[in-house]
């Protein structure tokens, strides 16, 4: 297509039925990713028997694993290419059916005490780098369906509303049944099976229902030129600096939010409002993103929503513990730049990779991607233990009826001082991110007078 106005070339719009069959992909994402984060340590130590502090230590170093594999993982990627089917896609489908069965992380059978913790490791491991193996490809697909700026708004927010509705499912419909004496390890067989079968027809849906449309062909890149992408790629290493200080936000918020509602406003049955307060809020943000993103771009929209969670973490450490509605308000506000940063970072790692080719001639995809994903992982050991130190350093103690006031401050910190000064740093650094949607559109009419095809040159000058 060609507008008649400037002559330039204007990306044709992405088909719905690709737009949606991405947003299935992390349905199917979040049916391991989210059952795992959310029920896994529950099963370590309820049903498993295995010590808190040895599941501790064991999901502390999976996590550091899974850094390590996003990085593989990209790397591999970025090195394929079937004639066919694309960069990405073949992942997919062939990564779908052995991340699905890495669920058997939740079937530990009788075991002694160490034959139980080895299969916890062995099991986990498994799926941290089955899960890497998919979940990158998956990501770096994004920047490959389209370059239409909005287009790609479209897809990462029905990434998000994908997420969000198995998310949703598991806290509204599975959380409930964990209660003091349930049959967990019944309900989790059943969770697991269905969703290891749906989950994998649905990554086969989105491998099959979209179509990788640039660059059609590219070549094997060298470790040497990976690395120059990435060491010349200024937009991708900010984003990836303001992506670490964000989740470590936006997870030592979350890990501290049963604790600020029961333990300092003592009002624990207001976590289920609060829950479903951040489904509607990321679901109505997610269908108003593509606007936005056209009306002001995607960087304003980012800081804007940073400094908004600011404001939000800022009335949680001081709202007075009388006015609920105040604290709850700050909450709100904080889902809500919480919600627009996520929506958009999906979008803008997809621009630093035209960035990167723009500068070096080279596309690197699943690179960019893992090395996003891999400093959110990090971001998000960070968080976990920033807010574990804050209730520490107020002496919270576990199971009291009452918590002291140094106690209530800690935890106070941890849910809002501490969430707003990291998100600060955030914003500060994503200042510098040069690369705004008319810049972006420039360097891609650059690619494609250089390739009118859109593939990539060679090394550019």
């Amino acid at each position: 297509m060609t507008d008649r106005l400037t002559g330039h070339s204007v990306p044709a719009r992405l088909p719905s039925i690709s737009v949606a069959a991405y947003g299935t992909g992390d349905i199917a994402n979040s049916m391991t990713f989210s059952t795992v984060g959310m029920f896994l340590l529950v099963y370590y130590t309820d049903v498993a028997g295995i010590p808190a502090a040895a599941a501790g230590t064991l999901l502390l170093l999976a996590g550091l694993f899974n850094a390590g594999t996003d990085v593989f993982a990209g790397r591999i990627a970025d090195r394929n290419n079937h004639r066919r089917l694309g960069k990405f896609r073949p992942f997919l489908l062939l990564g779908a059916v052995p991340l699905c069965l890495c669920m058997a992380m939740f079937h530990i059978h009788v075991l002694d005490r160490a034959a139980t913790l080895t299969f916890a490791y062995v099991s986990y491991f498994a799926f941290c780098f089955a899960y890497s193996m998919v979940n990158v490809p998956y990501g770096a697909l994004a920047g490959t369906l389209t370059r239409n700026p909005r287009d790609r708004a479209r897809l990462a927010s029905a990434r998000t509303m994908g997420g969000l509705a198995t998310t949703a499912f598991l806290g509204i419909f599975i959380a409930p049944e964990f209660e003091n004496g349930a049959d967990i390890q019944t309900v989790l067989t059943i969770l697991t099976a269905a969703f290891a079968v749906v989950g994998t027809f649905l990554y086969l849906f989105t491998a099959l229902a979209t179509r990788e449309q640039l660059p059609a062909s590219a070549p094997k890149l060298t470790l040497r030129q990976a690395q120059a992408t990435l060491t010349r790629n200024v937009p991708l290493q900010i984003l990836c600096a303001s992506s670490l200080f964000f989740m470590t936000a936006n997870v030592v918020t979350n890990t501290a939010k049963l604790f600020y509602l029961r333990d300092v406003l003592g009002r624990l049955e207001l976590f289920a409002f609060v829950a479903g307060a951040q489904v509607v809020i990321t679901l109505v943000l997610a269908l108003v993103a593509p606007r936005l993103v056209q009306r002001w771009g995607k960087r304003s929209i980012y800081v804007a929503g940073g400094l908004l969670g600011v404001v939000g973490s800022v009335l949680v450490f001081a709202a007075p513990a009388e006015l609920v509605w105040l604290a709850i308000a700050g909450m709100f506000l904080s889902l809500t730049g919480a919600a627009a940063v996520s929506i958009l970072m999906w979008a803008l790692v997809a621009d630093t990779v035209e960035y990167g080719e723009w500068k070096t001639g080279h596309r690197t995809d699943g690179t960019n991607y893992a090395l996003l994903a891999s400093t959110r992982k990090v971001g998000m050991a960070f968080g976990g233990g920033l807010a574990a130190f804050a209730l520490a350093w107020g002496g919270y103690v576990s199971g009291a009826t009452e918590q002291s006031a140094t106690a209530e401050l800690g935890i106070r910190v941890a849910a809002g001082l501490a969430q707003a000064i990291v998100l600060l740093l955030a914003v500060a650094v994503m200042k510098w991110y040069p690369l705004t949607d008319d810049a972006h559109a420039d360097l891609v009419r650059t690619i494609q007078e250089r390739s009118p095809d859109g593939t990539s040159v060679g090394e550019s000058r």
